[in-house]
C-alpha cells in the first residue's frame, strides 16, 4: 500500500485533492489507520484516479464525475465517451481560436481607421462579362466563420466535378455572395469556362460585364479580408460613389498557405 503522499505523487495530483475526493466519495482510501487516521491506497486505485482526473480535465464537474463512475462503465465505453468529449472540446477550441482571430482582425481595422487609402491602392476599371461554372450553398451570415467553412469546400467540390467531366477552367476563381430571403447568404463558388449550358453537375452562369468597378488587392488569408473590404468601402464613400451590385472576390494567386493568397476585391460602382 502507499501513503497518501506517495499515491499522490504516482497519480500526479495533490494530497489536498485526494482528501477532497475521499470526502465526496469519489475515491476512498483502501485503508484508514484507526489510530493515526492516516490514509493508505492501493496501486489498483490509480485506475479510478485516472478516470476522475480525465473526466475533470474534460470539463465535467465532480458531481457529474460521480454519476458517471457510479454507472460502472467498462473501459471501452469509457474510452469512447472520452474521445467524443475530446472531439467536442477540440471543436470548441477551434471555434474560440477563430473568434479570437476575428477579434484581432477587428482591432487592426480599428487601428487603421484613420489611415486613408491612397489612390494607388484603389483601381477603377471595367470588368468584362465572364461565363462561369458554379456551385452555390447557404451560409448564415457574412462573417468569416460562417463564410469560410462553406466557400472552401464548395470550390473543392466544383474542382472535383470539373475534373471528373474533363472540363478545364480558363481564368481565376471567382467568389460572390447574394442576400438570401431568410437573412443569410447565398455563396457562389465559380470558375471561368468555355462551355455551353447542360447537365454537367454544376450550373453555367454568365456574369455580366461591369462598366465601372472599384478594385483593391488583398494579400493573405480571406479570414483577414475585413480591413481590405472596409478600406474599399471608405474609398467608395469618400469619392461620392455608390455600390451598384454585388461584390466579387477574384483569386489571383492560391497556394496551400493562405497567407500567400492574392485576391482582387471588386465592387461595381
Amino acid at each position: 500500500m502507499f501513503t497518501i503522499g506517495d499515491f499522490a505523487r504516482h497519480g500526479r495530483v495533490s494530497v489536498r485533492m485526494l482528501r477532497h475526493y475521499d470526502e465526496l466519495g469519489l475515491l476512498q482510501p483502501a485503508r484508514v489507520d484507526p489510530h493515526s487516521s492516516y490514509r493508505y491506497y492501493e496501486a489498483a486505485q490509480l485506475s479510478q484516479l485516472n478516470r476522475i482526473v480525465a473526466l475533470k480535465e474534460l470539463g465535467f464537474n465532480l458531481a457529474e464525475v460521480g454519476s458517471i463512475l457510479d454507472e460502472h462503465i467498462d473501459a471501452e465505453k469509457f474510452r469512447e465517451m472520452l474521445e467524443q468529449r475530446r472531439s467536442e472540446l477540440r471543436a470548441q477550441i477551434a471555434a474560440d481560436t477563430a473568434r479570437l482571430r476575428q477579434v484581432d482582425v477587428r482591432l487592426r481595422v480599428i487601428d487603421s481607421e484613420e489611415i486613408m487609402p491612397t489612390t494607388t491602392e484603389i483601381v477603377v476599371k471595367s470588368l468584362p462579362a465572364v461565363r462561369v461554372a458554379e456551385l452555390t450553398a447557404h451560409a448564415e451570415g457574412y462573417n468569416p466563420d460562417a463564410i469560410s467553412p462553406v466557400i472552401q469546400p464548395l470550390f473543392g467540390q466544383l474542382a472535383d466535378r470539373m475534373s471528373a467531366a474533363k472540363i478545364e477552367f480558363i481564368g481565376p476563381a471567382v467568389a460572390y455572395y447574394e442576400d438570401s430571403m431568410d437573412g443569410g447568404v447565398i455563396v457562389h463558388a465559380a470558375m471561368p469556362v468555355n462551355l455551353e449550358p447542360g447537365d454537367h453537375g454544376f450550373d453555367i452562369v454568365d456574369l455580366p460585364a461591369v462598366p465601372r468597378a472599384a478594385t483593391l488587392i488583398h494579400r493573405g488569408s480571406m479570414d483577414t479580408v475585413l480591413g481590405s473590404w472596409q478600406t474599399l468601402a471608405r474609398w467608395i464613400s469618400d469619392h461620392e460613389n455608390q455600390q451598384a451590385g454585388y461584390a466579387r472576390e477574384v483569386t489571383l494567386h492560391w497556394s496551400e498557405n493562405p497567407d500567400e493568397w492574392v485576391t482582387e476585391l471588386q465592387v461595381p460602382i
